[in-house]
Parts: C-alpha cells; sequence; structure tokens
C-alpha cells in the first residue's frame, strides 16, 4: 500500500484557538480526521506529523526516505523562512503539495514568498481543509 506523510508546522496543533477570523474553527484533529476517511476510500495509508521546531520537520522529512510515496506539508511560518524544510523535500525526492489554509497571497507581503514551493509539484492555497483534500486526491493520482 501507498503511503503518504502529512506534515504540519508551527502554531498549527493551535487551529481552532489561533485567529478564527483567518483559519475558522477547524482543528488539526478535524484535518486528520478528514484525510484518514479519504485515504482509506482511496486504499492510502496516511502518517501525521505536527511540529512547532524546524529541525523535527527536517529529521521527520530525512527519516521518511524510502518508507513514503508523498508528502503534503503545510510548512505554516517555516514557508516563508526555511531553506532547511526545502532542501529536506529536495533531498528525499517524492512528491509533494504544499497546502495553506489561508490565501497566503492575499496576507501580509512576507507570506508572499515560499521557499518550499519551488521543490514541491503543486501550492495550494485558502480552501481550508479541503486543500489538503485536493492535495491527497492529486498526490494518488500520480503516486498509483
Amino acid at each position: 500500500m501507498k503511503k503518504i506523510l502529512v506534515i504540519n508546522g508551527p502554531n498549527i496543533n493551535m487551529l481552532g484557538i489561533r485567529e478564527p477570523g483567518v483559519y475558522g474553527s477547524i482543528t488539526l484533529s478535524d484535518i486528520e480526521k478528514e484525510l484518514s476517511s479519504l485515504a482509506a476510500e482511496l486504499k492510502i495509508e496516511i502518517e501525521f506529523f505536527q511540529s512547532n521546531h524546524e529541525g523535527e520537520i527536517v529529521d521527520k522529512i530525512q527519516q521518511s526516505f524510502g518508507k513514503i510515496s508523498a508528502i503534503i506539508i503545510n510548512p505554516a511560518a517555516y514557508t516563508h523562512t526555511s531553506v532547511a524544510i526545502r532542501d529536506a523535500l529536495s533531498a528525499i525526492s517524492v512528491p509533494a503539495v504544499e497546502v495553506h489554509i489561508s490565501n497566503v497571497y492575499a496576507r501580509e507581503d512576507f507570506r508572499h514568498n515560499s521557499f518550499t514551493a519551488a521543490v514541491c509539484i503543486a501550492q495550494i492555497a485558502g480552501f481550508g481543509l479541503d486543500g489538503y483534500l485536493y492535495a491527497l486526491k492529486h498526490l494518488e493520482k500520480i503516486i498509483k
């Protein structure tokens, strides 16, 4: 069975509490439940990881080498700052989709730059929970 790793970066664990005007009432648990349900339908194994620490995200990506078929990643604030996460994604050479709950291009200027998008096959922003589901459906077509 094919396996997809879902990585969420800093403060995603605070969804449902954090800035509801921007992120709505969705929680990380809601995202994981919906993705698990869709993955079961698609017959794909799914693993979840969330960290507020850049090095832990890099370690998780490196440790997944040879064990996963694809990655869905919401690097959150590290999108705009982390060459290390970008390089880790590039190093393991599996298809990755970058997801953002909000439309980062309708927000502050510093959010318009993504270090990680260039090593991903797609970027999805502004669709909330649905962005993760779209990413899973897209990756399923690629890895099957």
